[in-house]
């Protein structure tokens, strides 16, 4: 038998094994890859994994042991306080709801286990099943290695899909019989090998008054920060829009010494640095705390432009990623950051879906508040140029989630939607590319109707549903950059998708938290302050547009490599010809290449499987 591959190589990784006989095979692949582990009381193999220095927290008292893994403040003391009043799996809900942090929770209650990451999945779960037992991981991969799973090419194929927002497909694993658990749930594993799922979270009232949530979220962020910076000598961050200028605002004016890095860009209009010096300059005069700020703007000259190095990049993650195609740019700053000593680096991550929110949440006003819907409906209209016809039509139709996806799996060929095309609906529309096989375009058409007949949406509206979708996807990018920096020992954390801080902001009124006449007006409010008042209303967000346009033009040699002896060819799912047709022409930026990004991180994907050492088990 192979040995499992992933536990060898990848730097931190987390299994979760049942208390029962029939994980031991498990166990033993594991542990000689591990570097530590914890017990169930039975003396069983309960926790088996490599992690950092004080990220695995561990308490116990009688047959309860409890452990807390990732960016959290709980002690021992705490967690074995925690474990004298769990009485069954459900009463851990209580610390689930109120710990702060981005952390999975596991227990081991008198046999059973529970086991659960974050909302959003920046700390996911996975889970299958191998010779009766049932196990969990934190890592699609190794969980894959352990039970011996295969690609699974209808759900490789799925990974194809434009903009990867399709809740629940685009979550889905590529090995058969690995699956992800929702944000939502926790995993339950029995002593007779049993698993099942139960939900644990659910959607706030939406009814507090942004006056009386931005102090509220104000202490959620200030709480998700300290428990990053508490105690190190250095930390870095990212300082370029609102949201990551409030994260570092916060965590220097909690005491932390900041290293801050901002890229310029080639396009002129971007402002990310003229505000990031303001932002500087301000808050060094004005704060008075131990906390102090250091400046490093990165020239857009001496910053990898996208598609940089995409024919070798030898990333161990474990799913493919749209992120790819810009992997060099952004790991540029986070090696800079590494090499100057930091083991943490702060971004603004997740600050988008929660703080500027979705007008698709206008759909579900029209029916409970018909005039503010109108009004808000004409703000983007005017705002963003989007059809009339086209937003009519979408906040006219009523159709159900599952119905909704049916038609995605029935358009699957058809042309992407033009820009203007409003944001009314679940999601924007996934397409599969023209350079998909007729077999592939047929599986993901499978798997999409498959869902559509069960699928729930994430919210009771569109825009909650919209919100939490995007949050979930784009969470992903924050999972596989920890991926690629855990290597280098750097943590890569996101407060704005920590439980507590999501939680905060849901629960403000919609129509005070999005808004076409004002951009985030949440965090304006709450970082009153803490930014300096110049950046804290600043209403502009650079992109990388013209990065991306200048970066196939002097990239397009590497792309073109990737479609030669192409992966995703040799499983039947591209047709490589056109594809490097494709690819040989021009291409729109902001159109087009929501098209290419998905199977250029498939193929890069592919490739660096490839990479990893293949030995046997001796």
């Amino acid at each position: 038998m192979n040995s499992p591959v992933s536990l060898a190589v990848v730097p931190t990784w987390l299994v979760v094994l049942p208390d029962t006989d029939a994980a031991s095979a498990a166990a033993a692949r594991a542990l000689p890859h591990a570097t530590g582990s914890h017990t169930h009381v039975s003396g069983r193999p309960w926790l088996i994994g490599r992690w950092r220095p004080g990220e695995l927290t561990v308490g116990e008292c009688g047959g309860v042991r409890l452990a807390v893994w990732g960016e959290h403040a709980v002690t021992r003391e705490e967690a074995a306080k925690a474990a004298a009043t769990v009485t069954d799996l459900a009463s851990l809900d209580h610390f689930a709801r109120s710990w702060h942090g981005s952390y999975h929770l596991l227990a081991s209650v008198h046999g059973r286990v529970r086991a659960q990451g974050t909302v959003t999945g920046v700390r996911s779960l996975f889970h299958g099943t191998a010779h009766a037992a049932h196990l969990a991981a934190d890592r699609a991969d190794v969980l894959a290695d352990l039970i011996g799973a295969s690609l699974d090419e209808g759900r490789l194929a799925l990974q194809m899909l434009s903009l990867g927002v399709l809740h629940p497909l685009s979550a889905r694993p590529v090995w058969r019989g690995v699956e992800a658990l929702p944000g939502t749930d926790y995993l339950v594993l029995e002593r007779d090998g049993r698993a099942r799922q139960k939900r644990w979270w659910r959607l706030p009232r939406r009814d507090v008054p942004l006056a009386e949530a931005a102090p509220m979220l104000r202490d959620a962020l200030r709480s998700a920060v300290d428990i990053r910076v508490r105690g190190r000598d250095l930390v870095t961050a990212d300082l370029g829009g609102l949201d990551s200028t409030a994260v570092v605002c916060t965590a220097v004016r909690a005491g932390a010494d900041v290293v801050a890095y901002t890229a310029a860009t080639h396009d002129a209009r971007g402002d990310d640095v003229h505000w990031a010096r303001r932002t500087v300059e301000e808050l060094s005069s004005a704060t008075g705390g131990p906390g102090r700020i250091e400046h490093h703007v990165v020239p857009a000259e001496e910053f990898p432009l996208t598609y940089d190095g995409i024919d070798a990049l030898t990333d161990v993650l474990d799913a493919p990623s749209l992120y790819a195609v810009d992997r060099n740019r952004r790991m540029t700053l986070l090696t800079v950051a590494a090499e100057r000593g930091s083991t943490l680096h702060l971004s603004g991550f997740g600050g988008d879906e929660l703080l500027a929110g979705a007008s698709a949440r206008v759909h579900d006003l029209l029916l409970r508040h018909p005039r503010t819907a109108v009004r808000h409906a004409r703000g983007y209209l005017a705002k963003y140029r989007w059809s009339r016809r086209r937003a009519l039509r979408q906040l006219l139709d009523r159709r159900p989630y599952g119905a909704w996806l049916e038609q995605i799996a029935t358009d699957l060929t058809s042309p992407l939607p033009p820009l203007e095309e409003p944001l009314f609906q679940w999601c924007s529309p996934a397409r599969m590319p023209p350079w998909a096989t007729p077999d592939a375009v047929d599986a993901v058409r499978t798997l999409i109707r498959q869902e559509a007949a069960v699928a729930q949406p994430l919210g009771p509206g569109h825009g909650e549903h919209r919100e939490l979708a995007t949050m979930q996807a784009v969470s992903r990018f924050a999972r596989h950059l920890n991926q690629m920096t855990n290597p280098s020992g750097l943590l890569f954390a996101s407060p704005f998708y920590d439980d507590r801080v999501i939680e905060t902001g849901l629960a403000v009124r919609p129509a005070e938290r999005v808004t076409p006449w004002q951009y985030k007006p949440l965090i304006v409010e709450a970082m009153r302050g803490v930014v300096p008042e110049a950046g804290r209303t600043r209403a502009t967000k650079a992109n990388a547009t013209m990065e991306e346009e200048v970066g196939l033009r002097r990239n397009r040699k590497a792309l073109l490599a990737l479609c030669e002896d192409s992966r995703l060819a040799e499983f039947g799912l591209i047709d490589a010809d056109v594809w490097r047709t494709w690819c040989s022409g021009p291409m729109s930026a902001e159109l087009e290449n929501v098209l290419l990004h998905p199977t250029v991180g498939c193929e890069v994907w592919l490739r660096s499987r490839e990479t990893l050492p293949h030995h046997r088990d001796g």
